[in-house]
């Protein structure tokens, strides 16, 4: 992806969660609830995720599982964008603008322990849960990431465009996967010392040696961390896997392309030119191919010999 679509990504996810902020900041300051019609103002502090999900949790270990699912989710939000073909520009600005809602209120749980929400709407009996601006701006970006998904189908999944077969060099993609995974399981283990640790004699210093007491908070996490890490740790090996198609794939075509010039098919003009697909790596060996075919044409054009038949006179 080009650095202007980069740049053009970052705005969009900045602008959704800079938007969320100015609201929050401004409801922060209610004293009472403001009504205009069916709209309602009202200040919450909410202490759960999305319409208070979570809020059961012990508040460290809610706390610290949404701010690090926050960092996991922008992790996945880069990748993504990194994966998705660089001319689908409104699919990757409506996945802005749903993560920088979905951040918006993660950066609520890191900076206050809650997330601030303050829009209702009441009709007659039926009241809506409050929520904020970050949620609307989720919604948001589901609706055109549907729209995007459904309009440009055939640019996400073209046949034309498939490899259809799902390991092009089994060995090499294997590997290639396998040394994604365990490096993110050497990072991910890092981090999980450095967590538990900290978390550990964080609160041996607030309650003192309390077995029972560190164990309610350190089992929990514990177990939230190791679901993160394999699920981290299967997604990487996905990535992994699709890193190195682009990789194996182009190869494993222009060898198979080499194959076919050797065999002296395809060295007519009509004959089948090396078409790699779109996001491959090495784009460059179209080109390549291209001039190996015009260069061994012209060597079996050079050798060609014309015999001439001679008949004997009477």
């Amino acid at each position: 992806m080009k650095r202007r679509d980069w740049l053009l990504v970052v705005v969009f996810l900045f602008l959704s969660i800079l938007f969320d902020q100015v609201t929050k900041r401004w409801a922060s300051g209610l004293t009472s609830e403001l009504s205009y019609g069916y709209l309602k103002f009202i200040l919450i502090h909410n202490h759960g995720a999305m319409l208070g999900l979570f809020s059961d949790l012990p508040a460290v270990l809610r706390i610290v599982t949404l701010s690090t699912s926050g960092v996991f989710i922008l992790s996945i939000f880069a990748l993504v964008q990194y994966l998705i073909p660089r001319r689908l520009m409104p699919l990757r600005i409506s996945l802005s603008i749903l993560v920088g809602g979905i951040l918006g209120n993660v950066l609520d749980r890191i900076l206050y322990g809650y997330v601030v929400d303050f829009v209702a709407f009441e009709v007659g009996e039926w009241h809506s849960p409050v929520w904020n601006v970050a949620d609307m701006v989720q919604w948001v970006g589901y609706v055109m990431m549907i729209f995007a998904l459904f309009k440009y189908s055939e640019q996400l999944w073209p046949d034309q465009n498939e490899r259809k077969t799902f390991w092009v060099n089994k060995k090499f993609q294997i590997k290639h996967s396998l040394f994604f995974t365990v490096i993110g399981l050497f990072l991910t283990l890092i981090s999980a010392v450095f967590s538990y640790t900290y978390l550990r004699v964080t609160l041996e210093e607030i309650v003192g040696y309390n077995p029972a007491l560190i164990a309610k908070f350190t089992k929990p996490f514990l177990a939230t961390f190791v679901v993160l890490a394999l699920l981290f740790s299967l997604i990487l090996f996905l990535v992994g896997r699709l890193i190195s198609h682009r990789i194996a794939g182009p190869l494993y075509a222009f060898e198979r392309f080499l194959k076919d010039i050797l065999e002296g098919k395809g060295l007519t003009k009509a004959g089948a030119a090396l078409k790699l697909r779109t996001n491959d790596d090495f784009k460059h060996l179209e080109k390549l191919a291209e001039q190996v075919k015009e260069q061994v044409s012209k060597l079996n054009a050079e050798k060609t010999v014309h015999v001439t038949e001679y008949k004997e006179e009477d």
